[in-house]
């Protein structure tokens, strides 16, 4: 039982242990579709301890063990216990994970994970699998930062709870970056700073290199008058107050704001759409287009502004790929509508990959579509994610379940938006994308690579 897995990335011993005993560096591993979540990271791989959280409020306890540290070779970790919730984890037995490391060139380092449990191989093996590949993907997003000169940056950003950004804040904390939450609650640390979206502090700022700004109510939603208002409110104001700010602020640099292709309108056909392509129509368009224009203080001041334009995330921990993976999986999945739709979707860490760019790199500014560059029509996608989960995908899904659920507009502009989308800006850059395709994004993110 248990199992052995390596893999050789390309990056310097050093560098790949260093990258492990980072903050963030845990929540990066955590396999999406796996019912986990980062409560508490280690505060060292040589004698401390981790703790997830597991459904029902269980805990899994992981303690690293002195015995087994020898940096940058090795750190170990066992299971643990801390209280009554961490002991049924422990029906599992034994559970014994040996990381090691070893230079196999001046850039290129074997990593292998030894599992001593009773847990299958097979049942093991898509964790590592994903593991491995976040690894590589993270260091080379990093490798890329730093060649543009760019040193350890002192970041604020605001959302970092929600799917998005819970997620770039530990990408970015694992790349030696410092990240400031901004949150309206009271600060449970220095790693956080409390936020008013109306009036911001004025010290709010203070020595913050750049600020990302993502927070905003979900679009999901019956599309009363209500939730656009909601919609609404959540994003021109703050942005505008949080861009004056900026603007005031000695020392930032950037301001990176989350926007969205619902720009281009929700009816576009095969017209393909780049940043320079025109305002579309609908009530979404026109929220996107106030939304962009409110970080015009911080532009006006000679900062250098970055709306990221985002499609359709893909991440099995939320968004629709959440809520669809259960109905495909049962084989009750199906396309939308006539499924000729475009679909311009995006892979979660690629997203988070153009907000690190848009961080480091002085040639982005302006509009920039977060899109994967190859668009599919919902068929396609349909077909595409029936094939990971290894479903039928043959049944349409009912018009009716969408529109219970968003309402006619709802429908209209979010579940049936046809809106090719092409990221001409990033391509220019040559930018790197991790998975292009959207059956290899889907079974990344579904634990079926």
């Amino acid at each position: 039982m248990g199992i052995e897995y390596d893999s050789v990335v390309d990056h310097p011993l050093d560098t790949v242990f260093a990258w492990h005993a980072r903050p963030g560096a845990m929540r990066r591993l955590v396999p999406p579709w796996q019912p986990m979540t980062v409560v508490t990271e280690t505060p060292s791989l040589a004698d401390g301890r981790a703790v997830l959280g597991l459904p029902g409020g269980l805990r899994w306890v992981a303690r690293h063990d002195p015995a087994g540290y020898d940096p940058p070779h090795c750190f170990v970790d066992t299971l643990d216990s801390d209280g009554l919730r961490s002991w049924p984890a422990r029906a599992i037995g034994q559970w014994r994970h040996v990381h090691e490391f070893a230079a196999t060139g001046p850039d290129a380092t074997r990593v292998s994970d030894t599992v001593q449990t009773v847990v299958p191989a097979a049942a093991l093996r898509p964790m590592f699998v994903y593991r491995h590949a976040q690894l590589a993907d993270d260091l080379a997003a990093h490798r890329d930062a730093a060649a543009s000169g760019t040193g350890a940056l002192v970041i604020a950003v605001t959302g970092a709870s929600g799917l998005v950004g819970s997620a770039l804040a530990a990408f970015l904390a694992s790349g030696g970056h410092r990240v400031i939450r901004l949150v309206r609650h009271r600060p449970a640390g220095s790693h956080e700073r409390q936020w008013n979206p109306s009036q911001p502090d004025t010290s709010l700022l203070a020595g913050v290199d750049a600020v990302v700004h993502l927070a905003g109510a979900s679009i999901a939603g019956r599309f009363t008058d209500g939730h656009r208002t909601a919609i609404r409110d959540s994003r021109i104001g703050p942005t505008r107050a949080l861009a004056e700010l900026a603007a005031r602020t000695s020392g930032v640099q950037a301001f990176v704001s989350a926007s969205a292709i619902g720009f281009y309108g929700y009816d576009r056909g095969d017209e393909p759409l780049d940043e320079t392509s025109d305002r579309g129509a609908g009530f979404l368009a026109d929220v996107v287009a106030d939304w962009e224009a409110a970080t015009g203080p911080a532009a006006a001041a000679g900062l250098r502004v970055v709306n990221v334009r985002t499609g359709v995330v893909q991440s099995s921990a939320g968004g629709t790929l959440r809520l669809l993976r259960p109905l495909f999986a049962a084989g009750l999945g199906g396309r939308l509508g006539s499924g000729a739709q475009w679909l311009s979707w995006i892979g979660l860490d690629d997203l988070l990959d153009i907000y690190y760019r848009a961080l480091y790199d002085d040639r982005l500014a302006g509009p920039v579509n977060a899109v994967a560059p190859e668009p599919v029509t919902n068929a396609d996608y349909t077909a595409a994610l029936g094939q990971v989960l290894h479903r039928p995908t043959l049944l349409p899904v009912p018009s009716l379940g969408p529109k219970l659920l968003l309402g006619e507009q709802g429908v209209r502009e979010l579940a049936e938006a046809d809106q090719r989308v092409l990221p001409v800006a990033l391509q220019r850059l040559g930018h790197r994308f991790r998975r292009p395709g959207i059956e290899a994004a889907l079974a990344h993110e579904l634990g079926h690579g």
